[in-house]
């Protein structure tokens, strides 16, 4: 599957592309994308010369494309678990993708001889995974809707560790030596990774509402350092593990619209992601918007058009050149509001310039 030449990272990614209501903002469409909402997205690492897309999808799909210097996607390969797939991760040498799925298993994908086998199981679906890269050992993180936390050694079919959640998993983020879990009733729980997985500490949420999505940032230095945090109610967290001021935390208030009678509409912020390079974020929601933002400066640096669905991932490519999007129903709104003739997109947006920290004055 790994053929052809290596990703030219000093071409300018893209060409034009025709405005639709479905791509207001003329962004590249990925070719083939899947036939029910999409539920994940990764980019594969740098250890990789090529650049390539995986999705996981309600359909019980993985897909994964070659993504060209041009905007073009390649359908590489494709596949399928038994239930519909939660979480997608790279491992950090890009020659695996692990899968979570509803069947309650993970299974590794070796890309080179396109087979999968099961390498992690748990009593409910698997809500996400993540590949850990420590220094003295490497492993994989689950997270599950039967409050565990499970790392294993793909090659051994117990655990190394379990870790009791005290409900049940809804999202999660890896940055070695840092993981963070955020789980139902408004658990959040940050994990030491160094030496091996253990619990660091549990924090109050600074969010009222559910947790949807949590993402690692890094600090100068380039050491994680805290997350975001986002919530079903519109509104994002911007928490430091050991704040040297109180009031470098702090929520904002995103996703939202103006209704009608004066009140707003308020929308679930469905992911969250930070940029490789500058550090800056993407948030994408319910409201069919993503929107990139400079949490030091605390400003917009850019919205976007409305899509015709919720977005419900996003992701940027591991040089920061490459913005994908999933535009596909998250239910939000519950059945009545499903409209099976809409298509699912995933859009790749070149978008190293716009997401620039403001110059400070």
């Amino acid at each position: 599957m790994f053929t052809g030449g290596g990703l030219n990272t000093s071409s300018s990614f893209g060409a034009t592309v025709t405005p639709s209501s479905a791509n207001p903002m003329k962004d590249f469409e990925v070719s083939s994308p899947p036939d029910d909402s999409i539920s994940s997205l990764a980019f594969s690492p740098s250890s990789l010369p090529q650049n390539f897309l995986i999705a996981g999808s309600w359909d019980n799909n993985v897909r994964c494309w070659e993504v060209e210097q041009t905007g073009k996607t390649i359908p590489k390969s494709m596949q399928t678990m038994q239930g519909p797939v939660l979480d997608v991760c790279w491992s950090d040498d890009g020659t695996k993708v692990f899968m979570a799925s509803c069947d309650k298993m993970v299974k590794c994908w070796d890309l080179a001889s396109n087979q999968t086998i099961q390498v992690a199981a748990h009593d409910a679906p698997v809500k996400t995974c993540h590949w850990i890269k420590a220094t003295n050992y490497s492993c994989l993180m689950t997270g599950s809707w039967d409050k565990t936390l499970k790392f294993w050694d793909t090659r051994s079919p117990q655990p190394i560790r379990q870790l009791p959640l005290p409900e049940r998993c809804y999202c999660a983020d890896v940055d070695y030596p840092m993981a963070v879990v955020g789980t139902a009733a408004r658990g959040l729980i940050i994990y030491q990774l160094e030496g091996g997985p253990q619990e660091f500490k549990r924090v109050e949420s600074p969010l009222k509402y559910q947790h949807r999505c949590v993402a690692i940032f890094r600090d100068k230095k380039n050491q994680p350092t805290g997350f975001a945090l986002g919530s079903v109610e519109g509104r994002v967290a911007i928490q430091y593990v050991n704040p040297q001021n109180p009031k470098n935390n702090f929520t904002f208030k995103c996703h939202r619209t103006n209704g009608t009678g004066g009140y707003q509409d308020i929308y679930a912020v469905n992911d969250i992601a930070f940029h490789p390079t500058h550090g800056t974020l993407a948030t994408v929601g319910s409201d069919g918007t993503f929107s990139f933002w400079d949490k030091d400066a605390r400003t917009k640096l850019k919205p976007s058009e409305v899509m015709e669905q919720p977005i419900t991932r996003c992701a940027f490519s591991h040089n920061g050149q490459i913005f994908a999007y999933a535009v596909s129903y998250d239910w939000s709104k519950g059945h009545e509001f499903y409209n099976p003739a809409k298509k699912n997109y995933i859009f790749l947006r070149p978008c190293y310039e716009e997401l620039k920290p403001r110059q400070s004055t």
